[in-house]
């Protein structure tokens, strides 16, 4: 992993290195993010994000090589739909990433809003979200070292929780923390990633492909259907048995309004036979542009339905 550059410290509210820590935006069981801005260096004056690996962390040496992957994964992509992240460092024994800022909300908290309205989003929002998140998807499947060698990175947790949506209806995935890199780590067994978003093969102790993320795709598009999961569960195990063993509802069994062939589409994507799916993020973007109308399917339509849903408050600060 790369070694962090090492900065000075300061509480929140003043000057941290070359950032000013304004707010304290999100924290996790195992980060916190801040929206703060630049005061020196290349990003002078630039309003970026700063997550911070939390004190009781720094000597979870799990927890510190997933924080560094992140940013050794991130900092080698530079794609309009992918986070940027600016650098990594350290700050009084803590580690930090700075990314970009966006001002808008993740796809999860989009999703909860209509689930809680009780209203679907337009089919048209779906196909754009997912085909913008293929897109981002096969940059990184594809992206190669700075030598021009393939990487084969595979994100792992493409969920609602980590696509972003900013307030001018820009799309991004994020959080790279639990990336494979196969050029690196070309052996890792095991479950990765949160098991709702998980394919067959995960819960069968499979390595972690591109397969992985396309299947997570997958579910997302469903949940923007459908406004709900194809495969329901209370634990790993629960949820392992009904993606093995169950067929779900098809999205226009649940909603007439969504094409029947666009639906099978979606269900050939969660085949439980990998070789029944899309073999690449490309060609399942290729499956779904047919029902796409981008006379309608735009990214000032997407801002707008992110208007319409939360009004003025449309900020996660991410």
């Amino acid at each position: 992993m790369t070694e962090p550059t090492k900065e000075t410290a300061g509480p929140s509210g003043r000057p941290l290195g070359r950032y000013r820590l304004e707010a304290r935006i999100g924290r996790g069981g195992m980060c916190e993010v801040y929206r703060a801005t630049a005061v020196a260096g290349p990003w002078a004056g630039r309003i970026v994000a700063i997550k911070r690996l939390l004190a009781e962390m720094a000597t979870n040496p799990q927890a510190i090589d997933r924080f560094l992957t992140e940013a050794d994964v991130s900092i080698l992509l530079h794609h309009p739909n992918i986070v940027e992240v600016l650098e990594a460092g350290e700050m009084a024994g803590g580690y930090f990433i700075a990314m970009e800022h966006i001002d808008g909300r993740d796809l999860a908290a989009i999703m909860e809003r209509c689930q809680a309205k009780g209203i679907h989003l337009p089919v048209d929002f779906a196909l754009y979200v997912v085909s913008t998140l293929l897109l981002a998807l096969e940059y990184a499947h594809e992206a190669c070292s700075p030598g021009g060698d393939p990487l084969g990175i595979v994100h792992c947790d493409v969920t609602p929780g980590n696509v972003f949506v900013s307030r001018n209806g820009e799309i991004k995935l994020g959080d790279f923390g639990i990336a494979r890199v196969r050029s690196v780590e070309p052996h890792t067994d095991g479950i990765w990633g949160k098991p709702y978003y998980l394919p067959p093969e995960a819960f069968e102790g499979m390595s972690p492909t591109p397969a992985t993320d396309l299947w997570a795709a997958a579910v997302i598009l469903y949940g923007l259907l459908t406004n709900r999961r194809p495969f329901a569960g209370q634990t790993i195990e629960e949820v392992g048995r009904a993606v093995r063993e169950t067929d779900p509802p098809s999205p226009h069994q649940l909603r007439s309004e969504v094409p029947e062939e666009l639906s099978q589409v979606v269900m050939s994507a969660l085949s439980r036979d990998p070789d029944r799916r899309y073999a690449t993020a490309g060609w399942f973007r290729a499956a779904l542009a047919r029902f796409m109308d981008e006379r309608i399917a735009t990214q000032m339509a997407i801002a707008s339905v992110v208007r319409g849903l939360f009004g003025s408050d449309s900020n996660i600060g991410r």
